[in-house]
């Protein structure tokens, strides 16, 4: 892993909206520490010579101390302003990045990551190009037509996580061409791009905290650490 560079953009553009917050989701106090901050450590913990750049919506870059002053140690971390969309803010955040090498994309309101997961994207993104992580369907599902519904085969659904793991070669090329509504994550560009994408084993506890009910579970997570 010391040979290659690694960088992890880490996008933060919640509104905290469903979280009946003025505050931002990637601000709110976790455990003592910001929800954001919580995966900055993880990543710089996990991969000690990591390059950080850090997607911030333009109106919340003033946020971005209590951030950095939550973490244990200074760091030197490359903020970007976020765009109009996800595929926007991540553009943003590719276009710091100098050189080559394997690109972590992350959602700042993941606070749970492990370092194991992290290593596995990072190992299989060196294998296949890319690593998606992914996690069966616990939940019985129907697909919505109308008034009408039908039920889908659950061992053939996985929900998908962060932080989508490529090689550079992969990612930024697929990052430059036009923006598409049918772009719902990196993983869905690169396949535009025409690259095929590969899975990963994802974690049940890397949960993404979009609401207050989130914000209990990802401590109850976190006590039993």
């Amino acid at each position: 892993m010391n040979e290659i560079k690694k960088f992890a953009v880490l996008v933060a553009g919640g509104k905290g909206m469903r979280m009946g917050s003025a505050l931002p989701k990637q601000f709110l106090p976790l455990m003592g520490k910001p929800v954001l901050t919580h995966a900055l450590i993880a990543f710089l913990n996990a991969v000690p010579d990591i390059e950080i750049i850090l997607v911030l919506p333009a109106d919340q870059l003033s946020y971005a101390q209590i951030v950095l002053s939550a973490l244990p140690d200074p760091v030197d971390i490359t903020i970007v302003s976020g765009g109009e969309t996800r595929f926007h803010s991540v553009q943003n955040g590719l276009n710091a990045i100098s050189g080559d090498g394997v690109v972590f994309v992350h959602d700042g309101a993941r606070p749970l990551i492990s370092p194991e997961l992290i290593h596995r994207c990072f190992n299989q993104a060196m294998e296949l190009g890319s690593a998606i992580p992914a996690i069966p369907v616990a939940e019985s599902m129907r697909i919505i037509n109308g008034t009408d519904s039908s039920p889908v085969d659950r061992d053939k659904m996985r929900v998908i996580q962060t932080p989508q793991t490529f090689r550079t070669e992969v990612i930024l090329p697929a990052f430059q061409q036009a923006y598409s509504p049918a772009f719902t994550d990196e993983a869905t560009v690169v396949e535009y791009y025409g690259t095929k994408v590969y899975l990963v084993q994802g974690e049940k506890q890397n949960i993404k905290v979009t609401t207050p009910e989130d914000m209990i579970i990802a401590e109850a997570f976190m006590h039993q650490e």
